[in-house]
């Protein structure tokens, strides 16, 4: 039978094409849901068609259903279908609805605005609760307008480490807890003695601060696993291992730093320890770190990666799939890459199924593979 699910897709204009709406009817293929942020390339073609230089996975179809929004971040969706856009450039979310069931988003407002660096958000009971660098807020709009009317403060600025090289803060709202997530401001820098590289959770008033976990490098977002209590997120694996000992090879080959360290699919659970800055990846130490007297035993309390995905792959988030549109799809993770400038030989720039069996996961497939004869299409940023 025919199946129609909606795919959201943002690209950034591109000088040399121009875009217009792009509407398909997804009849006897799977749609796949995700955001992306588009260079140097017109994805649109004639007819309206996707470019065929983009890889999709057999039987299934790439569409665009908003085309307006230019650089975005993170996604989320209400319960009324609602999808919210963060745009940290510009300091704004915005609102998409869908109004006539066609697939596109033709209605777009600024719900919040004025918040430097936005980023993570998550929808609660009727509040999004979204995240600056530095803070926490939930807005609600009351009267549906798409603009929100109540906007309240629930960690000021200044309560939070904010900026650095990872600025980028989730927010989920879960048990009653705010969980962030604050990432190294460096690459490998020790900023164990700091409120950095540490996941912390908060009563819903902001107030009872509490170390969750630590040893993140930058998770951007967290995510409940279906039917548990358990928290996920993706974590960037650090830059440049490896690095010292390629110098002076005069090929620009990067054979160690190419497939070091993996980005990290984690299980975060309290009082967990994940390694960074010290141990990466499989309980591997840093070069930089490998003379400490304690490296044995950071590696032994280091908790290694749910899942290893490839090295500065860069994944920006995930999502658990919930639905039964795709098949036999139902409790695994779908995650966008957004790739990495770390690599002699480009990777990542993909969205891929990350399967799982009896809540551990056990193999990936890609689904959307956005480069090509080393010509990148699409930098992916966020799914739902």
């Amino acid at each position: 039978m025919p199946f129609k699910i909606k795919s959201y897709i943002w690209r950034r204009r591109n000088e040399k094409c121009k875009p217009r709406k792009s509407i398909f009817n997804m009849k006897n293929y799977y749609a796949l849901a995700v955001c992306c942020l588009f260079f140097n390339a017109c994805l649109i073609a004639q007819k309206e068609k996707i470019s065929p230089e983009i890889w999709v996975r057999n039987g299934y179809r790439l569409t665009i259903a908003q085309e307006s929004i230019e650089k975005p971040r993170q996604l989320q969706m209400n319960t009324e279908g609602v999808l919210f856009v963060s745009l940290p450039g510009e300091g704004s979310i915005k609102a998409c609805r869908d109004k006539d069931g066609d697939g596109y988003f033709e209605t777009v407002t600024t719900f919040v605005s004025g918040h430097k660096k936005v980023h993570g958000m998550f929808w609660q009971d009727g509040w999004l609760w979204f995240a600056e660098s530095g803070a926490i807020f939930k807005a609600r709009d009351t009267n549906n307008d798409g603009i929100a009317d109540e906007t309240l403060t629930i960690i000021p600025d200044g309560k939070l480490p904010k900026d650095g090289g990872h600025w980028y803060r989730p927010v989920l709202v879960h048990n009653n807890r705010i969980y962030t997530s604050i990432g190294c401001s460096g690459n490998i820098d020790d900023e164990t003695a700091t409120e950095r590289l540490k996941i912390w959770s908060f009563a819903l008033d902001g107030s009872d601060k509490k170390l969750f976990c630590g040893g993140l490098r930058n998770t951007e977002k967290l995510v409940i696993r279906p039917n548990s209590d358990e928290i996920w997120g993706m974590d960037h694996g650090s830059d440049n291992f490896g690095e010292f000992l390629e110098k002076g090879d005069e090929t620009g080959r990067k054979p160690i730093t190419d497939w070091n360290p993996p980005c990290e699919m984690n299980h975060y659970v309290q009082d967990g320890f994940y390694g960074h800055p010290y141990i990466t990846g499989n309980r591997m130490p840093r070069y930089e770190y490998m003379k400490r007297k304690d490296i044995v035993d950071l590696a032994a309390k280091t908790i290694p990666p749910a899942w290893a995905a490839g090295a500065h792959y860069a994944p920006n988030s995930m999502t658990f799939y919930t639905a039964n549109q795709f098949p036999n799809a139902k409790g695994d993770a779908f995650v966008p890459y957004h790739g990495s400038w770390n690599r002699s030989e480009k990777g990542g720039y993909a969205v891929t199924r990350v399967l799982f069996e009896e809540g551990k996961p056990y193999g990936e497939q890609n689904y959307i593979k956005f480069e090509k004869n080393d010509e990148i299409f699409v930098l992916p940023v966020d799914i739902v």
